[in-house]
């Protein structure tokens, strides 16, 4: 997986590449703005496109300019560059590409005030007036700027990362900085890329690889870290020549009502297609027929303390909560379920009966995965104004009951008792449908059944479920949810 760094660790990484490869910092800019202008040039072939680079005073206006420079050299000979020139300071790589620039006669535009900027006439505009330098909201001129740049009607396209967002630590809900169609960024994307706070900054970024040094990037301690697929393939539980249905393990979903049979069914249709050899549902009488007709594969077990309470030891692991209901005899369910020695996997409504008795919360067994949408974390654990605070009480929560706090958004963040947040970059909106969470949790309970570590179950749960409802995303602009159950066993294959 990939350590996703703080702008300060992607600075001692550029320094230890610079050191030990050896390159100049020259030549390092050289190579980030070379696989910007690939990665441009794929979204915008038309070579009479008219280019407005806008470009600051240090290092990142220096990439802008070397980007100004190989485009015009590309054949985008309608390519302006607009220097912005707020304070005497300069880098010195920045003075040698201007100086470069003006070697070409390429037309460069001093911007010394905000308000000396004027129409622009141009298709594309290309932000490289600050880096991922910046902790704070912009000010002065530099806000001014941004506001007349935003005003403008035209993509915008912004080299490693859009002016006035922080890297790391948190999105302003006021962000005043430069808005970005794209973000073209070099050799990791920023932590908050993945907050939904970023929108307002950048509504898609895509990494390119300038040459720093992996290895020692790897080697760098990292509080957030990105799924890939190779993580997930080397903890996949394997089907054994030798082996039975025992093998894989038996998995108890207390789940649904009889207005919400649909929950029970779809969780259970997940655990089953995760691969557990068992999967026993506890649901109404009332669903039964549902069940047989639907999931023949998946046994049943009545609505009843005494028989939950005598089969107990049968049950690898136990999710509960999927269309459960809030009222008492749910409540029953829930502490039963916290009694058993097995794992547990903890969703929507058995959420929100922790939330409105937070005394149970104390009664999970560590071990316990949780797997709230934003509402019901808000709920268990109080309202946040930003995914930031939120994920900072998450890794709290994780790491004090020692859970995995499985918290769902488009990117899902997975946080563990490690002090940890991983990051899962499958999905898409094409699976903004209901029933969707509830196929995960019976995945997850799956993978728990053939004896994955929480966290195991939690990496491959969320990644496999994103990477089904990617592969069905092709071809449909909807994904149902009993659709990705079934897709998720091939994805596993």
């Amino acid at each position: 997986m990939q350590a996703i760094i703080s702008a300060v660790q992607m600075h001692l990484a550029d320094e230890y590449t610079i050191t030990h490869e050896p390159v100049t910092l020259f030549d390092l800019m050289e190579r980030a703005s070379a696989a910007f202008v690939k990665c441009f040039r794929k979204d915008f072939d038309d070579r009479g496109l008219r280019l407005a680079v806008f470009c600051g005073p240090g290092n990142n206006g220096g990439d802008g300019l070397a980007i100004a420079r190989m485009l015009i050299n590309s054949g985008y000979l309608n390519t302006a560059v607009y220097k912005i020139n707020f304070s005497p300071n300069q880098s010195e790589d920045n003075k040698t590409n201007e100086a470069l620039l003006k070697k070409m006669h390429a037309p460069v535009r001093y911007i010394y005030k905000a308000e000396d900027m004027q129409f622009i006439a141009a298709d594309v505009l290309i932000d490289a007036v600050l880096g991922s330098g910046l902790n704070k909201p912009l000010s002065g001129e530099y806000a001014q700027l941004a506001q007349k740049i935003n005003a403008i009607n035209i993509p915008v396209y912004a080299v490693d990362i859009p002016t006035g967002l922080p890297a790391d630590g948190g999105v302003d809900e006021n962000y005043n900085g430069i808005r970005a169609q794209k973000t073209i960024t070099f050799q990791r994307p920023k932590f908050n890329f993945f907050l939904p706070e970023s929108l307002a900054a950048t509504q898609e970024f895509e990494v390119v690889n300038i040459g720093l040094d992996e290895d020692y990037i790897q080697s760098l301690p990292a509080g957030h870290y990105l799924l890939e697929e190779k993580d997930i393939r080397k903890i996949l539980p394997p089907r054994k020549r030798f082996s039975h249905k025992g093998t894989y393990g038996h998995a108890l979903l207390i789940c649904g009502q009889p207005q919400t049979m649909g929950a029970a069914l779809l969780c259970a249709s997940g655990c089953i297609h995760a691969g557990a050899g068992l999967v026993t549902a506890c649901i109404p009488g009332s669903g039964l027929t549902a069940l047989n007709a639907s999931l023949p594969e998946a046994m049943y077990l009545p609505r009843d303390i005494g028989q939950i309470t005598s089969t107990a030891e049968d049950y690898k692991v136990v999710a509960i909560g999927c269309g459960l209901d809030t009222n008492d005899e749910s409540k029953v369910l829930l502490e039963k379920a916290l009694e058993m020695q097995t794992q547990l996997v903890i969703d929507a409504d058995a959420i929100n009966l922790l939330a409105k008795d937070k005394n149970l919360l104390d009664k999970l067994p560590p071990g316990t995965i949780l797997t709230p949408h934003i509402k019901e974390f808000d709920r268990l654990f109080g309202n946040h104004t930003s995914w930031h605070s939120r994920l900072q009480t998450a890794v709290g929560e994780a790491f004090s009951r020692r859970l995995t706090i499985v918290l769902k958004n488009q990117y899902t963040f997975i946080c563990h008792s490690d002090k940890k947040i991983y990051i899962n970059p499958t999905g898409n909106p094409a699976m903004a449908q209901g029933g969707m969470g509830d196929v995960l949790t019976g995945i997850i309970a799956g993978l728990l059944a053939q004896k994955l570590s929480p966290l195991h179950a939690a990496w491959a749960g969320c990644y496999l479920h994103g990477k089904a409802g990617d592969r069905l995303a092709r071809n449909s602009y909807v994904v149902k949810a009993s659709a990705l159950a079934e897709q998720v066993a091939k994805e596993m294959k």
